[in-house]
């Protein structure tokens, strides 16, 4: 059976290691998800912020069904690519305190 510790030994990390690069590429892998789905969100507006489709709402040039439901969508994707972005940043933050 693979183990973690057969990974980690494998690839020369210690287990503690080979966690946190699964983590990073774990978080990565998801904010490029996340990033993928907010640009096709915006593209069907022909937009490239949150700010531009709430113009284009206001000035009537998209009709606001289902736009302000999109809008909502984008701005909570954004809220979790800052989310996913902290987490990455810690997880540096913690590399880098380990590495010293």
């Amino acid at each position: 059976m693979v183990t973690a510790t057969r990974i980690a030994e494998a690839f020369g990390l210690s287990e503690n290691d080979l966690y946190q690069h699964a983590l990073k590429s774990f978080l990565l892998d998801k904010k490029r998800q996340v990033l993928q789905q907010k640009l096709e969100t915006l593209a069907r507006y022909g937009v490239h912020s949150a700010a531009e489709l709430e113009s284009k709402i206001a000035q009537g040039e998209v009709q606001e069904h289902p736009a302000w439901e999109d809008l909502i969508v984008v701005e909570n994707l954004t809220a979790y690519l800052e989310e996913l972005d902290a987490y990455l940043a810690d997880l540096q933050g913690a590399e880098a305190n380990s590495a010293a």
